[in-house]
């Protein structure tokens, strides 16, 4: 019997636990990057279509930051990375972060 009522906490345990926290991936705008450059980033790294693409980076524009998504930490980290490295391989300062949501 208190084999089955441990069983029973552990699994009200197991439901109540809290999710990992998610992380925000973030594009900044500056002067110097194209928008279809930043267009082409949502849509390869973040596999969005092109109309919301556009929405995203007129956000980027007008706004001064856009949210690209949201992610646990590690891929958040990881998204920053690659749109990073691709943003300076193609030698535009497009500026890529993550906040903790």
């Amino acid at each position: 019997m208190s084999t089955q009522h441990q069983n029973e906490a552990i699994l009200e345990e197991e439901v109540h636990s809290e999710s990992p926290a998610l992380y925000k991936v973030l594009l900044l705008n500056d002067d110097y990057t194209p928008m279809d450059f930043v267009i082409h980033v949502l849509q390869r790294f973040f596999a969005m279509d092109h109309e919301r693409a556009t929405e995203i980076m007129l956000k980027v524009h007008l706004e001064g930051r856009g949210i690209c998504g949201l992610f646990p930490r590690d891929i958040a980290a990881t998204k920053v990375e690659q749109v990073s490295a691709f943003a300076r391989r193609h030698q535009h300062p497009l500026a890529c972060i993550m906040e903790k949501n």
